[in-house]
């Protein structure tokens, strides 16, 4: 290739970078479900991929135990040098986390410990899929959770794109029979501005427009969303907000522009990376300490940037699994069981942290060696579903799941 002249093959690429699941097949089909969700309401989803160690993202400070396990990796508590943010008397957040601190003490942020599946995998890829298909332990599941919340819900207006996703491809939890649109770069896609741009569309539409397949009808729909994306144009956070400059913070800082955009996207999803963290983690600073500075700037500026809008967003973290209660021989931490999640927004009752707290002791752990899980990670999904959504087919989501009144988290209002 040379100068402006691409191939078939990269014409066919590019317009397939941003990719939407119907069953087995790639396909943007714009079209409502059978009933009606909470009009305006949306939900912002990010999967923290390899596991992030909650131990260190919330701190147990009030435990002494956490300290004879983690002589060289444990955040010091509240009040020592690099000490942990205290919450509640006996949880403090880490201090690279130190921008949400405000959030919750103004009722926005809350989190949940010791949350995760009650599958005992401790493989990532089986941990991540039973995460986002919503049933843990069963890997004959074809669709995701969220997926199956946007065929039990509908969309105010028809044609509505409701689901996003900053990834380059659909992701586990967004794949099945609703329609999903993904791309890295929502608003800056991989077909050229200009003069250049328009001739790739245009190519790509020569070939491929009026094909009654499912390819046809991919280009198509791809081509039709470019267009809603790209004509968005320049963006400019609100209320001073400085997004990081990494794939999380470019990514929230697109979907708050979508969100904005009044496009009727009700679900983004996006995902950050790093969390395995088998050597040389660090406490108070180090590697999962940038981790963690980052991951909060973003979710902060986001906060920041949606200002009023927030009453209508709950911005909720996942993670497949957490990480051992002690430390490795490698000064870092291997694959565990429970963890710490959070949700944001102006619909959480936020300012404190839910569930129950297991405790570290070696009668305590699970298997001798890792945080218990004491909340279903489905409870917390479930009760954002319902509540915050307003989808109130939670046996449809997720399947097999005991959910109701008494098993609430009383997370959301």
């Amino acid at each position: 290739m040379s100068g402006s002249t691409m191939s078939r093959r990269q014409f066919v690429t590019g317009s397939l970078a941003a990719a939407a699941t119907l069953g087995a097949g790639p396909r943007f089909l714009l079209r409502p479900a059978s009933a009606q969700t909470t009009p305006g309401r949306s939900m912002v989803c990010i999967f923290q991929r390899g596991a992030v160690d909650g131990l260190n993202m919330l701190v147990p400070h009030g435990e002494s135990r956490y300290y004879s396990l983690r002589r060289s990796i444990a955040v010091p508590r509240p009040g020592e040098n690099g000490g942990a943010l205290d919450l509640d008397g006996f949880f403090g957040l880490h201090p690279s986390m130190a921008s949400l601190g405000p959030m919750f003490d103004e009722g926005e942020l809350a989190v949940i410990h010791a949350c995760g599946s009650p599958d005992e995998s401790r493989s990532h890829f089986d941990a991540q899929d039973y995460m986002e298909t919503g049933t843990p332990g069963d890997k004959t599941t074809n669709d995701g959770w969220i997926n199956r919340h946007l065929q039990t819900s509908g969309a105010s207006q028809p044609e509505t794109l409701r689901a996003v996703s900053v990834t380059s491809t659909i992701p586990r939890a967004l794949s099945g029979p609703a329609s999903a649109y993904a791309a890295s770069s929502l608003v800056d896609l991989e077909l050229g501005s200009g003069r250049q741009g328009e001739l790739a569309r245009a190519a790509i539409g020569d070939m491929y427009r009026g094909r009654t397949d499912l390819i046809g009808a991919t280009v198509e729909e791809t081509l039709d969303n470019y267009e809603i994306f790209t004509s968005l144009g320049g963006y400019t956070p609100a209320n001073g907000a400085a997004y990081p400059n990494d794939s999380l913070g470019r990514g929230l800082r697109e979907v708050a522009q979508v969100l904005k955009s009044d496009l009727g996207v009700e679900v983004a999803f996006l995902e950050t990376g790093g969390w395995d963290t088998h050597v040389n983690q660090g406490g108070s600073d180090g590697q999962l300490s940038e981790l963690l500075r980052t991951f909060a700037d973003a979710i902060a500026a986001f906060r920041i940037d949606m200002g009023g809008a927030m009453d209508d967003v709950c911005v909720m973290s996942m993670s497949e699994f957490g990480r051992t209660a002690a430390e490795n021989g490698s000064a870092g931490t291997d694959h565990g069981h429970g963890t710490a999640m959070l949700a944001l927004g102006g619909t959480v009752r936020g300012g404190r942290v839910y569930g129950d707290w297991p405790g570290l002791g070696p009668s305590e752990l699970h298997q001798g060696r890792d945080l218990e899980v004491t909340t279903d990670f489905r409870t917390f999904f479930a009760e954002i579903v319902e509540r915050h959504l307003g989808n109130p087919s939670i046996e449809a989501v997720f399947p097999g799941f005991a959910y109701g009144a008494s098993t609430r988290l009383g997370l959301i209002r």
